[in-house]
C-alpha cells in the first residue's frame, strides 16, 4: 500500500511534457505564427477562389444551354440578343457583333469589313477568356511557392532543435521534440495547401478552355449570319414534347373477365 502511495506521488510530482499542435507553434514563437498564418491566407484563398471561378463557369455554360435552345430560334439576332441575360458572355458576344455590323458599312473593302467583324468578335472573345481566367495565376503561385513556405518553416523548426540540442549538451527528446514537431507540422501544412491548389487550377483552366470553344464556335456562328445577312444559321435542334400520359387499362375482374358496361 505505501509503495502504491509512494509511486502515485512520484508520477505526479514528475513534469509533464505536452506535445501537440498548439505547443509547437508555441515554442515557434512569432516566426512559425507568421508562416501558419502566410499559409492559411494562401489556403483560403484559394478555395475562394475555386468556389467563385467554378460557380461562374457554370453559369456561363448554363447559359450556353440557353443559347443553344432558344437564340437561333429568332428573326434576327437583335432579336435572339433580347432573349439573353444582360452582362453575359454570350450577350456581350451579340452587342458587340451588332455594333461592329452597325461600323462596317463605313469599309470601303468587303474584305476589310470582313476582318473588322472579325477582329471585333475575336477581341470580345479575349476579354471574356480574360476575365474568365482570373484568380487562376494566383493558385499556380500558391501550388508553386507554398511547399517552399512550409519548407522555411521546417528549416527553422530544424534549426532551433539543433540550439536546443546544443545549450543541452545532449539530444533529450523533451529538447528536440517540440521543433522537430514544429518542423514536421509546417511540412505538412505547405503540402496540404499545394496539393488543392494545383489539382483546382488544372481542373478550372480545363473548364476554361471548353468555355473557349464554346466562344469560338458562336462567334463564327454570329460571324456567318451577319456575312449572309442571315441566311446562315446554325441547326436547331428541336425541343421534344412532353411524352403523353398512357391511356388507362380496361379494368378487370378476378377471373380475367372484362366488367359489362
Amino acid at each position: 500500500m505505501i509503495t502504491q502511495l509512494l509511486a502515485a506521488a512520484a508520477e505526479g510530482a514528475a513534469p509533464k511534457n505536452q506535445f501537440g499542435f498548439w505547443e509547437a507553434m508555441n515554442q515557434g514563437g512569432a516566426i512559425a505564427w507568421s508562416i501558419f498564418g502566410v499559409l492559411v491566407i494562401m489556403s483560403v484563398g484559394s478555395f475562394y477562389i475555386l468556389i467563385t471561378k467554378l460557380l461562374e463557369q457554370q453559369k456561363v455554360m448554363k447559359q450556353y444551354n440557353d443559347v443553344r435552345a432558344n437564340f437561333w430560334r429568332a428573326g434576327s439576332l437583335k432579336e435572339g440578343a433580347t432573349k439573353l441575360e444582360k452582362n453575359s458572355a454570350w450577350r456581350q458576344l451579340v452587342d458587340d457583333a451588332l455594333m461592329a455590323e452597325d461600323q462596317h458599312g463605313k469599309m470601303t473593302d468587303s474584305l476589310e469589313a470582313h476582318d473588322w467583324l472579325h477582329g471585333t468578335l475575336a477581341r470580345s472573345e479575349s476579354a471574356i477568356n480574360a476575365k474568365l481566367a482570373g484568380g487562376l495565376p494566383f493558385l499556380a503561385s500558391v501550388g508553386a511557392t507554398s511547399p517552399f513556405v512550409g519548407l522555411l518553416g521546417t528549416v527553422i523548426g530544424i534549426y532551433r532543435a539543433l540550439i536546443n540540442i546544443g545549450l543541452a549538451g545532449s539530444a533529450s527528446i523533451d529538447k528536440v521534440a517540440g521543433p522537430v514537431g514544429e518542423a514536421l507540422i509546417m511540412t505538412a501544412i505547405g503540402l496540404l495547401v499545394a496539393v488543392p491548389a494545383v489539382l483546382a487550377y488544372n481542373w478550372l483552366s480545363a473548364r476554361n478552355k471548353r468555355i473557349a470553344g464554346m466562344l469560338s464556335g458562336f462567334s463564327t456562328d454570329i460571324l456567318a449570319n451577319i456575312n449572309s445577312n442571315g441566311a446562315v444559321k446554325p441547326t436547331v435542334v428541336p425541343a421534344k414534347a412532353p411524352a403523353k400520359p398512357a391511356a388507362p387499362k380496361p379494368a378487370t375482374t378476378a377471373g380475367g373477365v372484362k366488367p359489362k358496361a
